[in-house]
């Protein structure tokens, strides 16, 4: 049995909706085994409001969440990723940078909540939430540290199809 805690970097553009809630199911799901992080290519600069009142209903920690850029984590003294999970189709098709370490990558994609006004608006949250936590019940119960690395990624590949 190993204690080694794995490194995971959710991307999208803005960082400002889906990468968010992602970041902080994981690190609620993954009980201590996982250190989420989140970032986007292009930051919208501010964590979107339903997001933070959605993680907020749903009894999750909203302090210290920001959008940021993704160059904080390809920079020197970054933390070393070992999983870059895209959740949004626009930066899954970005080139993105240099990880350090070259964590395995998939991409997960979900629908952007923040696409949606008026009335659906909350409800698109809530419907990303659910996805998102869905994919990522079944990432933190894969037997990580026991998959060979070409299983791993289609196990990886499968939950983004999922």
């Amino acid at each position: 049995m190993t204690d080694r805690v794995y490194n995971v970097l959710f991307l999208c553009t803005g960082n400002s909706a889906r990468s968010i809630l992602a970041e902080v199911l994981l690190e609620r799901l993954g009980q201590g085994r996982f250190r989420a992080f989140s970032a986007g290519s292009h930051p919208k600069g501010a964590v979107h409001p339903l997001a933070l009142e959605l993680l907020g209903k749903q009894g999750l920690p909203t302090e210290g969440l920001r959008s940021k850029s993704w160059d904080e984590f390809a920079a020197p003294g970054a933390p070393r990723m070992d999983f870059v999970f895209t959740v949004c189709d626009n930066a899954a098709a970005e080139v993105c940078p240099v990880w350090p370490g070259q964590p395995m990558t998939a991409h997960w994609g979900i629908q952007d909540p923040a696409a949606v006004t008026g009335e659906g608006a909350q409800r698109a949250f809530r419907n990303a939430l659910h996805a998102l936590e869905a994919r990522i019940r079944l990432f933190v119960s894969l037997p990580i540290a026991k998959l060979e690395a070409l299983t791993l990624q289609r196990r990886l590949d499968e939950i983004g199809r999922a």
